[in-house]
């Protein structure tokens, strides 16, 4: 048995496809999802997700808020951003980063900043896990 996945971000869908486990983090904390999940609706935090695919592999992706989806063996993942390790661009991750530290060592309230830097750390995580 496995799941069907589809991960739609406001640009495109970004995957479709059989998985047999999917985990996320979700704003309570980290759930996976296997054939036969009771069904579930849930906010995404900015994290990192796997895909482990029905041939043994898996796919790490940075995922920005939105909201999962599960039923029937169907999930579903809206995402505000959503990238691949491989389509993140880890020059630009950091360049990032380091924008949103000078914000914060500005001014430590600064929220923007650090959304900021929680996407950039999030994406270089992934990549440097890929």
């Amino acid at each position: 048995m496995s799941i069907e996945v589809e991960l739609v971000s406001p640009e495109r869908i970004v995957y479709t496809g059989e998985a047999k486990e999917l985990i996320v983090r979700t704003t309570n904390g980290e759930i996976g999802f296997q054939p036969g999940h009771v069904p579930f609706v849930g906010v995404l935090g900015v994290a990192e997700a796997r895909i482990y695919l029905t041939d043994g592999s898996m796919k790490r992706l940075a995922l920005h808020r939105g909201f999962v989806e599960i039923a029937d063996d169907h999930c579903t993942i809206l995402s505000d951003t959503a990238e691949f390790a491989d389509d993140i661009d880890v020059g630009r991750a950091q360049a990032a980063r380091q924008r949103a530290e000078q914000a914060l060592a500005a001014d430590g309230d600064d929220a923007d900043a650090a959304a900021a830097l929680r996407r950039a750390d999030v994406r270089l995580q992934v990549a440097a896990a890929a």
